[in-house]
């Protein structure tokens, strides 16, 4: 990991190549940005791992395996706001031949999982259910677990969140400020005009940009209240909070 102790930027420079550097992401954001670096006990074990392949009739692909081993039980990672499915919940829904469910929106509005038809890979591509249908959402599971674990990370309960409605007349400051995550662009479930989301990062500051129109809502995280007050201070939009 680079010299920097709290830029997302940085240590997502070049994407995530592999499985091994999404785990190696995991446990350094844990570690720098969530202030508790992974234990044994974060994970799966291998029964219950092994328990829901069995009542699925079919092995988990290593990808996702992988994952809920290594932290399936950090709640602050992986279950504030569209919370990780556990393991004893995953499940098929029947849509278009068969997608295996990983993941839900808070009210059951928007689901992402894996076609059936490609459990088979050892890091498959992930879809995301919008008002569209199941839609293209990664193309890969690694990726879907870095997603997860920044989007979950915005929305924890210790008072350093905080969200606006971003002016085009501050887009220039945002891109100027702060250094795009080197993560494809992705889709937001809720509708088309929030698409793509994209990643914005500085030294303790993360922000999330769903969409590219006038107005586009951001989501910002700060690694202690004096990050998030300088987002704030950067960016002077009409901040929720």
């Amino acid at each position: 990991m680079p010299d920097d102790p709290d830029d997302v930027s940085m240590v997502l420079r070049g994407g995530v190549q592999t499985r091994s550097q999404a785990w190696d992401f995991v446990r350094w954001f844990a570690d720098a940005w969530m202030g508790c670096p992974l234990q044994s006990e974060d994970g799966c074990t291998e029964d219950e791992l092994a328990a829901a392949e069995a009542d699925l009739g079919f092995e988990l692909p290593a990808a996702l395996r992988e994952g809920l081993h290594l932290f399936g039980r950090r709640e602050d990672l992986t279950r504030q706001q569209d919370p990780l499915v556990r393991s004893t919940g995953l499940y098929v829904d029947d849509a278009l031949n068969g997608v295996l469910v990983f993941r839900r929106e808070n009210q059951d509005c928007a689901h992402w999982g894996i076609r059936l038809n490609e459990i088979e890979q050892e890091d498959p591509p992930v879809v995301v259910e919008s008002r569209e249908g199941w839609i293209p959402f990664f193309n890969r599971m690694s990726l879907a677990w870095v997603e997860l674990v920044l989007s979950e990370s915005l929305f924890g309960t210790d008072s350093l969140y905080d969200a606006c409605e971003l002016p085009e007349a501050l887009v220039p400051s945002l891109h100027a400020r702060y250094a795009q995550v080197d993560l494809p662009d992705h889709p937001m479930w809720a509708s088309k005009d929030d698409s793509p989301v994209r990643w914005y990062a500085a030294p303790g500051r993360l922000i999330r940009r769903d969409g590219i129109k006038d107005q586009s809502w951001i989501h910002a995280r700060g690694r202690t209240p004096a990050d998030l007050e300088a987002i704030r201070a950067e960016l002077p939009g009409p901040w929720v909070c």
